[in-house]
């Protein structure tokens, strides 16, 4: 160990006194790490950002859509099946763990009046609150409509930029009314714009309200007959119990009409009446959940619905597989554009000790004869030049870094470009500055701990 530190010191004296000659041998290193540190920040600030914007525009929503139905061998499509229930919306949001947030939906297009102005917006969405959450939606003015609206479908609304634009005139329309089929929807609150999608859909053409009141005061619908013969009627169902002229005299213990027989039952079964939904949207905890999410919705759905093994989904689960599909993409991309950089600007660094100590070993060959004729072995001489490249780098690394962090630092507050701290990137150029000298530096210690004292001493 003290001669470990007596090497040491022997090397830093060594670096003293061609300190300008050392400063410009770190020069490489010093913008090689600069450069990484400062392009791995930017890099990592724009990929979250990019992450959060993919976020926004659907990278962990799911779909859950009813199946397809078919009559006379024509299919309808996907969806014209009636087999979502809120109480199905409320099973994932309650038993999925990959699951952030799952909303019921309803949609529509009808016409909306204000005055003498009338507009068809694109969605008319009848949602929960949630869907404020879900689909990444803020606030501009007024405030969301509330739990209490959806269970008394109250008639509120809150309404996109567009909406207010065409309607409004800008102006401000919270607490006005806009007739909707003859019925006064109060607005409570203004969405904050979102622009245009990908697909160049306005999204700020919307409004949305309690899904209660667009399916039953203003869509007429109020239930949905479902032909579920698949289902057995119980008696102790109250669904079932109907109050029919059967029972007209119930204590007399005869039945006016002869109880239907099995084979009558199966061909003309009851019509259950339900609750139904058009869609449910699912919100998964992160991308690289939406897989254990869809596999944990499509169990639980086919349990709920008593799908039998082998039988088909009554139900469809989208994804927006093409996003993710882009920010794995993009991330790999920049990664590896980054590595490059750092692998070519280290090596140009390397190269660099390389030369100036090979000079260094040149100019010092005398010396080194004097300490090897004073006893000094080889491997004293290795340790020496060795010792001198790895401080060199390690100098070089530790200037580099700053310099890195407050060019990266510069970037944000002059182009306002995201930015993020990268630990690692830090440690990990530590450390290659230590490799990059022993790497580097180790032929010329090499070369020095293989000269010839007598040679050495005599060379001029």
């Amino acid at each position: 160990m003290r001669s470990t530190y007596r090497t040491l010191r022997t090397a830093v004296r060594a670096l003293r006194r061609n300190i300008m000659r050392s400063i410009l041998t770190c020069m490489g290193i010093i913008i090689g790490v600069g450069a990484v540190i400062a392009m791995m920040e930017i890099g990592q600030g724009s990929s979250v950002a990019l992450q959060s914007s993919i976020s926004k525009l659907g990278a962990n929503i799911l779909m859950v859509i009813p199946g397809e139905s078919a009559s006379g061998g024509v299919s309808a499509g996907a969806g014209s099946r009636v087999t979502l229930t809120p109480e199905d919306c409320d099973a994932i949001l309650n038993e999925c763990p990959a699951v952030r947030n799952a909303v019921p939906n309803v949609g529509s297009r009808m016409q909306l009046v204000y005055g003498h102005k009338n507009w068809q917006p694109n969605n008319i969405d009848g949602t929960t609150p949630d869907d404020l959450d879900v689909g990444n939606w803020q606030i501009a003015q007024g405030e969301p409509f509330t739990m209490h609206d959806v269970q008394n479908a109250n008639m509120v609304c809150v309404i996109g930029q567009t909406l207010v634009r065409e309607l409004f005139d800008g102006d401000n329309p919270v607490g006005k009314k806009i007739r909707i089929k003859n019925a006064n929807v109060r607005v409570v609150g203004v969405l904050q714009s979102k622009g245009a999608s990908m697909m160049g859909w306005d999204q700020d053409d919307i409004l949305m309200m309690p899904w209660t009141t667009l399916k039953y005061r203003l869509s007429n619908s109020m239930l949905s007959n479902v032909n579920q013969s698949a289902v057995a009627a119980s008696s102790s169902n109250p669904l079932t119990q109907v109050n029919s002229l059967s029972n007209l005299y119930p204590s007399g213990g005869t039945s006016l009409y002869p109880a239907p027989s099995t084979m009558q039952q199966a061909d003309q079964p009851m019509p259950i009446r339900f609750h139904n939904i058009d869609r449910i949207t699912v919100s998964a905890r992160s991308p690289a959940e939406i897989p254990a999410a869809i596999h944990q919705i499509t169990d639980l759905l086919r349990q709920r619905h008593r799908i039998r093994p082998g039988q088909a989904d009554d139900f469809q689960i989208r994804d927006m597989t093409e996003f993710t599909k882009a920010f794995s993409t993009t991330t790999r991309l920049m990664t590896t554009l980054l590595l490059c950089v750092a692998t070519i600007s280290l090596i140009v660094g390397g190269v660099g000790i390389m030369n100036i100590m090979l000079v260094s070993v040149t100019e010092r060959t005398r010396e080194i004869g004097l300490r090897m004729a004073v006893g000094a072995r080889a491997r004293d001489i290795l340790r020496q030049f060795l010792i001198e490249a790895v401080v060199l780098c390690l100098l070089g690394g530790a200037t580099g870094i700053v310099i890195g962090r407050g060019a990266s630092t510069l970037v944000k507050m002059l182009l306002r470009w995201p930015i993020a701290v990268s630990i690692p990137a830090i440690l990990a150029a530590v450390l290659v500055s230590a490799t990059v000298g022993i790497l580097f530096g180790f032929y010329p210690a090499w070369k020095a701990s293989r000269l010839d004292p007598i040679d050495a001493l005599r060379y001029e």
